[in-house]
């Protein structure tokens, strides 16, 4: 009988699927990891890599020797998604000002509040500070 040990990269210790020949191929090292650790498909895939090179195995033939050693990740079953789409104003647009505005008003409040707790100042005092 032959193995390949795996572990998920968040595990310390290695788990072993055993088979017959001189390799197995990558769709069924994942059916057998799949079996064992008892995940479903559908809800997940798994990358896995050389634990010695880091190489990725990406093509489901590709054939994995006996005795290797595998990282194993779970990845959302349509594989890993692109990052989300970000707006970015040019550096030349002035911004809307909106930000500034909230800013200085949060932080008026803050410091209205303050300065109320301290009992240091008086409300007047600090009415006409921040006008």
């Amino acid at each position: 009988m032959s193995c390949v040990h795996y572990k998920f990269s968040s595990k310390l210790n290695y788990d072993t699927v055993t088979f017959n020949g001189l390799h197995i191929s990558l769709c069924d090292l994942k059916h057998q990891i799949f079996n064992r650790e008892k995940l479903k498909p559908a809800n997940c895939d798994l990358q896995l890599s050389n634990a010695q090179t880091k190489e990725e195995y990406t093509d489901e033939n590709a054939l994995v020797p006996k005795n290797s050693s595998v990282i194993v990740r779970r990845i959302p079953a349509g594989g890993v998604k692109a990052t989300s789409k970000r707006h970015v104003l040019s550096r030349t647009e002035p911004g809307s000002g909106t930000s500034k505005a909230v800013c200085k008003t949060t932080i008026s409040h803050f410091f209205l509040h303050t300065a109320l707790n301290s009992k240091q100042c008086s409300p007047v005092l600090v009415f006409q500070t921040l006008t």
